[in-house]
């Protein structure tokens, strides 16, 4: 954080300078245009526009997107996971198209997730919440359980972890204009890549850097998703503190690695204790995107997602969980 602030005080200088303005603005361009590739779509509801992107075909699966996301970022976080699934990925309530209610909360996040089922004609789905996004997934099994046949929670915000927690007021300076987190990626790459969870030190291979160039890429541009950012940081994430997840009473998976820096993995693992019926799988290394463990991670989604939906049962709290 010190060396984000020092590259926000500075930013003025140095666009005013000259130096850097014709770089930052053609880095900028690149993101709109990249963006601009992503199809996106708009449906109407009571809480306003909620915009969605999707690919492929087969049956359907909702990937609810993390911090800085949007529809663009949920297609990215399950990249190479379900090739023969039709992926729907929502922008959350601020992020990109969708709009941001008044007031709202992550069970108005929920009940826009089932009106967004509504509009496309879906009855039930598997869901996968990705980091910030698990509180609004979790939500989502709370408030409307018979909509979803599977839950996924891939390194998740979690009751008791770090990420659950209200942020410094600080941290507004990353989304009051594109330049601080332009800054970091162009002038501290190892820094940005610590910002979305890659543990100092793990060895990394070629697609694990292809990996997390798509993530941070899929932050860009950051205005567009100022507004769902703050309502993450003050709103969104600290809300899962509030949730009694011994009531969830859909079949849940939860994916964590062991040195995820951002969220916890001791939460995780409270938390599937208290779900019933839970399973959870631990990744020794990886981090938060839980790098070099895409085949492993493919191949427990796969076996769970396929599986039957006999876990639908009120059992005794944590009775289901176990390691991997």
């Amino acid at each position: 954080m010190r060396k984000l602030l020092f590259f926000v005080s500075a930013g003025g200088a140095v666009l005013a300078s000259g130096s850097l303005a014709r770089r930052y603005r053609h880095d900028l361009d690149l993101d709109r245009a990249r963006l601009a590739l992503v199809g996106r779509a708009v449906i109407p509801t009571s809480f306003g526009a909620v915009e969605y992107a999707e690919r492929g075909t087969g049956e359907p699966l909702l990937a609810i997107h993390g911090i800085f996301g949007g529809c663009d970022s949920g297609l990215v976080s399950v990249d190479g996971l379900f090739p023969d699934r039709r992926v729907i990925a929502p922008s959350r309530f601020g992020y990109l198209g969708s709009d941001r209610p008044a007031d709202a909360t992550p069970a108005d996040q929920a009940d826009a997730f089932a009106a967004l089922l509504d509009g496309l004609g879906i009855e039930r789905t598997d869901v996968i919440g990705f980091s910030a996004g698990a509180t609004s997934a979790l939500q989502f099994g709370l408030r409307h359980p018979d909509r979803i046949k599977h839950l996924v929670v891939l390194s998740g915000n979690l009751p008791g972890s770090p990420t659950a927690a209200i942020q410094p007021q600080a941290n507004r300076l990353l989304v009051r204009s594109e330049f601080p987190m332009w800054a970091v990626r162009t002038f501290a790459g190892p820094a940005f890549a610590r910002m979305v969870g890659t543990p100092r030190g793990l060895p990394l291979t070629a697609a694990d850097e292809r990996m997390i160039a798509d993530v941070v890429g899929a932050c860009f541009p950051v205005l567009p998703r100022a507004e769902g950012v703050l309502f993450d940081f003050f709103v969104s994430n600290p809300d899962v503190n509030n949730y009694d997840l011994v009531t969830l009473m859909v079949p849940t998976l939860i994916v964590h690695a062991k040195d995820d820096p951002l969220a916890s993995y001791e939460a995780a693992r409270r938390a599937a204790g208290r779900i019933p019926g839970a399973r959870l799988v631990s990744v020794d290394r990886g981090g938060h995107l839980m790098l070099g463990q895409q085949e492993v991670v493919a191949a427990e989604l796969a076996g769970f997602l396929e599986g039957t939906e006999a876990a639908r049962v009120a059992t005794a709290p944590g009775s289901g969980a176990g390691g991997a």
